[in-house]
């Protein structure tokens, strides 16, 4: 059985409404919010008694979509909000954009910082990583040529 994609990539934010509006204003298209709790939902992740509120956003494409969840119940656990790039685990999720500077720019208005600076990869690339709702670490690619 071959594989056939990845599905999406889920981050656990504690203001939904203010990551939607980032990753919208960033490009993403919202499919929908809902309500997860219940048995089979603890079932599946191990948690037990849950509730969770997620959001589902695509990117223009229709190819990879991003997963926003607020738990309710049972409490975080641990926060990596603020782990430097070199840290194990999750890191980041990186975002092709037609202008990395006029989306910076949108997205600082919506707390956005840069984390380092943006920078040229060649002839490939320009890239940066900044920091968007709650500490999440954004990358930005801007394809040249």
């Amino acid at each position: 059985m071959a594989l056939k994609r990845m599905d999406n990539v889920g981050i656990v934010v504690e203001d939904l409404a203010a990551a939607i509006d980032f990753f919208r204003e960033l490009g993403l298209e919202l499919e929908g919010q809902a309500a997860i709790e219940g048995e089979w939902a603890g079932r599946v992740t191990g948690l037990g008694d849950q509730h969770v509120e997620i959001a589902m956003l695509r990117t223009p494409d229709g190819h990879s979509r991003l997963e926003l969840s607020r738990f309710l119940r049972p409490d975080v656990a641990a926060d990596h909000r603020n782990a430097p790039v070199n840290a194990l685990g999750y890191l980041r999720a990186m975002f092709t954009v037609d202008d990395i500077d006029d989306t910076f720019e949108r997205l600082r208005s919506r707390g956005a910082q840069l984390v380092g600076e943006v920078v040229r990869y060649k002839d490939a690339y320009r890239l940066c990583y900044i920091r968007g709702p709650e500490g999440l670490l954004i990358g930005l690619a801007q394809e040249l040529g």
